[in-house]
């Protein structure tokens, strides 16, 4: 996943094949054929939505693109947001970077599956058999 400051987010123009998805949007209602980025946005830490949406655009809408996480990004929640199919994430302006990156080496693998590893461990070491 890459991480990215807020002034890193901020620069530069806006490329006009970014959406920037708001929470009470149903991504199924959307036309994406043009769309390489979709930036979701967390208004506060607690609030999930855009874990679902991420989810939904990966799994069941397929699209390949870059999601981008928003917002209140707290280093805790960083591993589930990559998880969920999240590519990047901007961090909350008070978060630490290099804290952020040891956060990936903590958690090697997974037991169930998610967003980009479908497949249960159980099950990709059975066919690796």
């Amino acid at each position: 996943m890459k991480l990215l400051t807020h002034q890193e987010h901020l620069a530069g123009p806006v490329p006009t094949d970014v959406l920037e998805l708001g929470n009470e949007a149903d991504p199924r209602s959307l036309n994406l054929a043009d769309v390489a980025r979709i930036d979701l946005h967390f208004p506060k830490f607690t609030d999930g939505r855009a874990y679902s949406q991420a989810f939904l655009l990966r799994r069941r809408l397929g699209f390949q693109g870059e999601l981008r996480a928003t917002g209140d990004v707290l280093i805790d929640q960083l591993v589930q947001m990559q998880r969920s199919g999240f590519d990047s994430a901007v961090l909350r302006e008070d978060q630490d970077m290099a804290h952020a990156k040891r956060q990936f080496d903590r958690f090697a693998a997974f037991y169930q599956g998610d967003a980009v590893m479908v497949q249960p461990h159980f099950a990709a070491t059975q066919s690796a058999v």
